[in-house]
């Protein structure tokens, strides 16, 4: 396996990207900042977070720093088309930025050379130590398994980048591109985590046998997990919280509440648990979210509190790992 050593906390870029809101320049390098002082030294970004923002802000922070003390992940199948806008639109995909740029769905080995390319200027930095084909199964699978998946496996003989994977929410999309292609990782979105673990059924264990890497991110299940309380209005996929999975969350965080541990400490710690994780990739919109999230991991979680969620019926015992 080429992949470089990641460390047991990632940065996720896309709020850095102006995820939702708009965020100054200054407050998107210090959250980045409080996560290298918090010794986070895995970054992960895309040219669909900001169209291009996200791996600009990023990739100016990182010039600064020795190129062998970190690693970064960008994402390709997805190519940024320049545009007239003389009305000003914004982008309509989440992201408080103009839309100056169209995203294009392009899996050829062409597409992701260009994807490849362009990601390197946008960022400034001399390469890319991972590269995710991203969503795939959003736009076609055959494809990518096809075309991007091939093409990948030959950047990599190339040395253009050095290792490479597929990242999606689907566990199912993911499970065809492992047993498809020479992955050296895959980044699993919202699929193992302490509400829901579709991916443990075959995923997981798939990737343990072909010695492929997850870099677990969506940990929190659209901020569900995300505080120690969790509130009527909370969201789940990004959408409002169904009462049924509200529910849950709730009888969760009391779990947690009963052995003196913050939900969002347990959500972090159980997400990295399974051995076939190599590193949970979690986003911050301030200095102080990120700093408090390196503390969470940090965290001593009782064996207890496991037994407990087991009891309850909130856990599967076989998830439970020492």
């Amino acid at each position: 396996m080429s992949l470089p050593e990641l460390g047991r906390l990632g940065f996720g870029a896309a709020g850095i990207g102006n995820l939702y809101r708009a965020m100054p320049d200054a407050v998107a390098t210090a959250t980045i900042e409080a996560g290298w002082d918090a010794g986070v030294r895995y970054f992960d970004t895309a040219p669909h977070y900001g169209l291009g923002l996200s791996e600009r802000r990023l990739g100016a922070f990182l010039a600064a720093k020795p190129r062998e003390e970190f690693v970064i992940s960008t994402k390709v199948g997805r190519v940024l088309e320049p545009v007239t806008n003389p009305s000003c639109a914004r982008d309509t995909q989440g992201f408080d930025v103009p839309a100056d740029v169209v995203r294009r769905w392009d899996p050829s080995e062409s597409g992701i050379r260009r994807s490849i390319e362009d990601s390197l200027e946008r960022t400034g930095l001399d390469r890319i130590d991972i590269a995710y084909l991203h969503d795939p199964d959003v736009y076609d699978l055959d494809a990518a398994i096809k075309q991007a998946l091939p093409a990948l496996e030959k950047l990599r003989a190339e040395g253009i980048i050095t290792a490479i994977g597929v990242g999606a929410n689907s566990a199912t999309a993911l499970r065809e591109c492992v047993a498809a292609a020479d992955l050296d990782v895959i980044m699993l979105a919202g699929r193992y985590t302490l509400l829901e673990q579709p991916a443990a059924a075959d995923l997981l264990p798939l990737c343990r046998e072909r010695h492929v890497a997850v870099a677990n991110c969506g940990v929190y299940n659209s901020g569900l997990l995300a505080r120690p309380v969790v509130p009527d209005n909370a969201h789940y996929n990004y959408e409002p919280a169904p009462a049924h999975i509200l529910s849950r969350a709730k009888a969760l965080a009391a779990c947690c509440d009963e052995f003196g541990v913050e939900l969002p400490a347990a959500a972090l710690q159980f997400a990295l648990s399974h051995p076939a994780v190599a590193t949970v990739v979690v986003g911050a919109s301030t200095a102080e979210q990120m700093s408090q999230t390196a503390a969470r991991m940090a965290v001593e979680i009782p064996a207890d509190l496991w037994t407990a969620m087991v009891s309850r019926g909130l856990l599967d015992e076989h998830l439970v790992h020492a």
